[in-house]
């Protein structure tokens, strides 16, 4: 059992719903990553997600391609991404760790290489936002060969066949992106959301994840009465740019902490 599947019935035993916090690998600081990631664990995440800076993102807004951008600076890579989960996994073997990302470094490495350099370091997913589910049934079928889960992007644009072909390819749980458009934009629809999941339950027995303009503890706590796990990147990014690297992993985990107590909150009622 993967540590991502075992996460998911851990909570669902719980009556809990997971909270999956997005950073950018490298921003502001590589020597930072490791500490914010853990700071995420405390404040009370159940899956990182952490982004693999790439210099022409599609789905991201500005935001996360500011962060991108620091992280280039610094001249943070695939490997060096790797290198971090490696070190997070020191500490913490339990917490399951998903790459976001695009296609171009992975094919830089080499898919196996790739692959089996994240095995090794500890990955346990992988979005790859420009993998449409009808190309990379090998990458797939490899990742999942390696004990990591390919996990797809679903949006509300998405036909019944992509839905169906996403369920089928996928493992680890779906990722249902709530607005029209890249990270961070727009009003989150949570009406459409919750008419949307039905459709997506019938095709798939995958736990579901929401993302995509989700903000604050209220929203989250909303999103998550008909999704299983609730995912913020760009607000969890907007604090770390709001302060001084000094003060990311402080800031990160006082933002973080009443979304978890509005989950658990909503959990017991």
């Amino acid at each position: 059992m993967s540590r991502i599947q075992a996460c998911f019935e851990a909570l669902g035993r719980a009556r809990r719903k997971a909270l999956i916090p997005y950073i950018t690998a490298g921003d502001p600081h590589p020597a930072l990553t490791v500490p914010l990631m853990r700071a995420l664990v405390e404040a009370g995440a159940d899956i990182v997600e952490l982004g693999v800076p790439f210099s022409d993102p599609m789905a991201d807004g500005p935001v996360i391609q500011r962060a991108g951008e620091r992280a280039l600076k610094h001249g943070v890579g695939l490997s060096d991404v790797l290198s971090m989960v490696e070190d997070f996994r020191k500490e913490d073997n339990k917490t399951p760790v998903v790459l976001m990302g695009y296609a171009n470094p992975i094919e830089a490495m080499g898919s196996e290489r790739f692959i089996g350099r994240a095995k090794e370091a500890g990955v346990d997913g992988l979005i790859v936002v420009d993998y449409p589910p009808e190309e990379c049934g090998e990458f797939a079928a490899q990742a999942r060969r390696a004990g990591i889960d390919p996990i797809f992007l679903l949006a509300p644009t998405s036909t019944d066949k992509r839905i169906r072909e996403v369920a089928r390819i996928g493992s680890g749980y779906l990722y249902y992106v709530s607005l029209r458009g890249v990270t961070g934009a727009g009003n989150l629809d949570l009406a459409d959301v919750a008419a949307r999941m039905p459709k997506i339950r019938a095709a798939t027995r995958l736990p579901i994840g929401v993302g995509f303009g989700i903000r604050d503890a209220d929203s989250a706590r909303r999103v998550a009465e008909t999704a299983d796990a609730v995912v913020i990147g760009s607000r969890i990014i907007q604090e770390i740019e709001a302060g001084t690297a000094d003060e990311a992993v402080a800031r990160v985990k006082a933002f973080l902490r009443p979304i978890r107590q509005a989950l658990d909150a909503s959990s017991r009622q």
